[in-house]
């Protein structure tokens, strides 16, 4: 749990510590390096300026830059990187660890354009298209530039080990999968192809994300990202899957159920977040196409919700005895894990 000053004013009052002791906790807690976010205005605004620099030289790129060439998309491109480079290493020699990821993450953006105008100028790129579609178009030819961005990211993620650096990769590794099977397969059937393509890299991704959790040795959240990225591409391509057969549906909701089960167990609330959604997907059509006439399903549906909140009354009173039960099957390393994770 999170500790404040108010809790430990709480704790001198019950003389659990005494004033000094609370206050020297306090400047103890004040000066441990910050290596996860938090949600305050200072971190608002890092990472406000952090996606702003990043979606300039992404996402919102214009045709404007054309105008350079390719040789000077390039070396621009290399200033930006050694300009984020230097600030990540002023920023990390302060021991400020949430800038100095972000601008290491900034210089990882950074490489698939730095690739494509480097493909321009040499005269090797295969057609008209332009960067601006490298984030909303699936071609072969951007494995050049995707394959160039995970070899910058493992580089500077293995010498800076910030958690948000694995944020680029995660997102160039569903980026990759995409166009890797319409290179292989081809066109055709290609939007059907992209939906089984990004399930399954969504599972692959959040079996890495298991793996790096379990691994990690350290304080920071290095499987964040990619639970993140995996979850949305596993739940974007399961839930766009369409299907005529009500088992087919019930099979999704019950998918999502799991997913729900599986987030408060690993407490990773992206897995809860997306679940809870698909679940009220599946409610919704319920209401709309198969009980559209039923005036019994919305009085079903509130004794249902009300079951439901008191089944988390009974959660919350038996929580620790809940989850040591279910834990109980799983491997000593994961459990241990798990145990450490868990907030009292």
């Amino acid at each position: 749990m999170n500790i404040n000053r108010e809790q430990l004013e709480g704790a001198v009052k019950e003389n659990i510590i005494s004033s000094q002791q609370a206050n020297q906790l306090i400047a103890f807690f004040k000066q441990q390096p910050e290596i996860t976010p938090k949600f305050d205005f200072t971190h608002v605004l890092y990472y406000l300026g952090g996606m702003l620099a990043i979606g300039a030289m992404t996402l919102f790129m214009n045709l404007g830059w054309e105008s350079f060439g390719g040789l000077g998309i390039f070396f621009i491109s290399l200033f930006y990187a050694a300009v984020g480079l230097k600030l990540t290493n002023h920023f990390k020699a302060k021991g400020l660890a949430i800038p100095a990821g972000i601008c290491g993450t900034f210089v990882i953006a950074l490489t698939p354009l730095a690739v494509y105008g480097l493909q321009q100028a040499l005269g090797v790129w295969p057609d008209e298209s332009v960067y601006r579609q490298y984030h909303r178009t699936i071609k072969w030819h951007w494995l050049y530039m995707e394959l160039s961005t995970l070899a910058v990211g493992v580089i500077i993620a293995r010498k800076y080990k910030y958690p948000f650096l694995i944020m680029p990769i995660a997102v160039t590794l569903w980026y990759l999968s995409m166009d890797l099977s319409v290179m292989i397969y081809g066109d055709e059937n290609s939007w059907q192809l992209r939906k089984v393509v990004s399930m399954y890299t969504g599972l692959l991704m959040i079996a890495v994300a298991f793996y790096v959790e379990v691994r990690s040795t350290s304080k920071a959240d290095y499987s964040f990202w990619l639970y993140l990225f995996g979850v949305i591409a596993f739940w974007g391509g399961l839930s766009s899957q369409s299907s005529d057969s009500e088992l087919a549906k019930f099979i999704y909701f019950t998918i999502n159920l799991g997913m729900i089960f599986i987030g408060v167990l690993i407490i990773r609330r992206v897995f809860v977040v997306f679940g809870a959604i698909g679940c009220c997907g599946y409610i919704s059509h319920l209401a709309s196409n198969v009980f559209k006439e039923s005036w019994l399903f919305p009085i079903s549906l509130t004794l249902l919700g009300l079951f439901v909140i008191y089944l988390g009354v009974l959660w919350q009173k038996n929580e620790l005895a809940i989850t040591e039960k279910a834990r109980s099957v799983l491997p000593d390393t994961l459990r241990k894990l798990l145990a450490a994770k868990h907030r009292l």
